[in-house]
């Protein structure tokens, strides 16, 4: 399949080697808990995919991005769902790298320290918590001299057990009764910093997705990245690169396990050829979509841009499962009986429905702002 053989190309140039050694791994085993494909995306070079080349990193382009998870997405959907916290924590911290008084040098330093120490970031934002998206702090912040002290809960939490680093979003709450957004970085080895079984699926159960806890956990004040915006209801620069990156990443996660079905129906000649030509123009559309949002994204990120790729994941969202069972239908039911590889990725396509932020969550703010309002996500 065209589209899948030029995202492979593509994981090929910035990854040598990582899909081979993915599929030399039976389909389960990659998706089973304790799975060591998170290991070697790390061995492979794929902590640096986004980070700028100046930090040691590859500095992949949107686009490029997008069909390295495209490919990944094809060979092992715990994965895809996995690294994606990883990359769009990097994007979000590293689109403030460059502004003038945005991270402490402290923060500078720490990010230097990501690919030559091969730090995988984990990202403690409000996945999994009803109704809310990933603005929404999970964890809250204490005041105390030199810094705050953190508590609560991210459950579930991808990349639990083999992050270095954990990114979570803290309300730090003023005397006046005021909470304010930041963004607190959090070494997983703190004490106070626990990780306990939670994921019950056997789907993506290779993405390590457990609970973190965090009890009285100490962060200096100079590993808090503040919001930093005049109205905490707007999206500042903080959170729409974050917002930005994370819906198209994981958008083109399970687009490509979609994919994958549909490149094994072409390669089997399932179905008739108006068949196969049908469910192709309409896989290839979901990919031609992802990869037009990828090409708008650029070094400054605003509301605009967050409703462009909201948009683009909820027509992905609405249209892979479709696509994913009408392949399983072309691939017949002995495909079915005898192995469950690609019951289990058509089934993990449904996942997307389940990130943030949920459609219903975001359906009267996109409305507003379709009138001409502010994207106010709450």
């Amino acid at each position: 399949m065209r589209s899948l053989d030029t995202a492979r190309a593509v994981c090929e140039r910035f990854h040598p080697g990582l899909l081979k050694e993915i599929e030399q791994i039976p389909p389960v085993d990659r998706e089973r808990p304790g799975s060591p494909v998170i290991d070697l995306f790390r061995i492979h070079g794929g902590v640096g995919l986004l980070i700028p080349e100046e930090y040691s990193g590859h500095g992949a382009a949107p686009l490029d991005a997008l069909r390295v998870q495209l490919a990944l997405g094809a060979v092992s959907p715990s994965l895809v769902a996995a690294v994606s916290m990883h990359h769009f924590t990097v994007a979000m911290l590293f689109s403030l790298a460059g502004k003038a008084d945005r991270l402490t040098p402290a923060q500078t330093e720490l990010l230097r320290r990501i690919v030559p120490d091969q730090q995988v970031m984990a990202s403690g934002w409000a996945e999994g918590r009803t109704e809310q998206n990933i603005l929404t702090p999970a964890v809250t912040a204490r005041p105390v001299e030199g810094g705050y002290l953190l508590s609560g809960a991210k459950k579930p939490c991808s990349l639990s057990r083999s992050m270095r680093l954990l990114t979570a979003s803290i309300a730090i709450h003023h005397e006046d009764g005021t909470a304010e957004l930041a963004l607190a970085l959090v070494p997983a080895d703190a004490p106070g910093l626990s990780v306990h079984p939670f994921w019950g699926n056997e789907l993506l159960a290779g993405a390590e997705s457990d609970e973190v806890r965090l009890v009285d956990v100490f962060v200096p004040a100079d590993m808090v990245v503040r919001a930093g915006a005049d109205d905490p209801h707007r999206l500042d620069d903080l959170q729409t690169a974050g917002f930005v990156w994370f819906e198209m990443l994981i958008s083109a996660g399970y687009a490509g396990g979609t994919a994958a079905l549909v490149e094994q129906v072409l390669e089997r000649e399932r179905g008739s050829a108006q068949e196969r030509a049908a469910l192709a123009v309409e896989m290839d559309s979901v990919l031609q979509l992802l990869e037009g949002v990828a090409r708008t994204i650029g070094p400054e990120t605003d509301e605009e841009s967050v409703a462009r790729v909201l948009v683009t994941r909820y027509t992905v969202q609405k249209a892979l499962p479709r696509i994913a069972g009408q392949a399983l239908e072309l691939l017949g039911g002995l495909d079915f009986i005898l192995d469950s590889t690609h019951g289990r990725t058509a089934a993990a396509v449904h996942a997307l429905a389940f990130h943030p932020p949920g459609r219903g969550a975001a359906a009267e703010p996109l409305l507003r702002y379709f009138d001409g309002g502010p994207l106010v996500l709450s």
